[in-house]
């Protein structure tokens, strides 16, 4: 019935008039409780990985392998959470925004490149090296939703640096 309600009234028509995007936004709504929970959920299991990862440091041989996925993963799970909140395409949207690309640049930078540097090239110290970058990136990202924290920040350096 609301079939033939909408193509009596011409909405039908309208409807092959939207964007990919639109369709693809649409179809994917969900509801502000499921939201909150996905946001939860994927916040959750994000620190988790990054707390396991870090307990798995001590584990003589695999350790350092293990911190290395379980932290970048972590990592993951954590910027994606923010998805669940925004939707996907305005997330992206807002990280590729022009005081947050270069930010979250270095940041998917340095998840890819920790990667590479434990399991391709079997290097844990250039590892280890991008997880801290990992971790100075990630924070920057995460700073700059908050007004004016980042310029805090720059002047309470250079302050310290005379």
């Amino acid at each position: 019935m609301d079939k033939l309600k909408s193509v009596l009234s011409g909405e039908e028509a309208r409807s092959d008039d939207r964007t990919i995007i639109q369709t693809v936004n649409e179809a994917s709504t969900l509801s502000w409780a499921t939201r909150v929970r996905g946001f939860v959920a994927c916040f959750v299991v994000g620190g988790a990985c990054t707390v396991l990862g870090v307990c798995m440091l001590f584990i003589p041989r695999i350790g350092i392998t293990l911190f290395i996925v379980f932290y970048t993963f972590g990592n993951i799970c954590a910027l994606g959470s923010t998805m669940f909140l925004m939707g996907p395409v305005k997330q992206l949207k807002r990280m590729c925004d022009k005081t947050r690309a270069l930010a979250t640049t270095i940041m998917i930078t340095c998840l890819v490149l920790t990667l590479c540097a434990a399991f391709w090239w079997k290097n844990f110290g250039l590892a280890l090296l991008f997880v801290i970058l990992q971790i100075l990136s990630f924070s920057w990202y995460s700073l700059s939703y908050i007004p004016f924290v980042r310029e805090a920040i720059l002047r309470l350096v250079a302050l310290c640096l005379k």
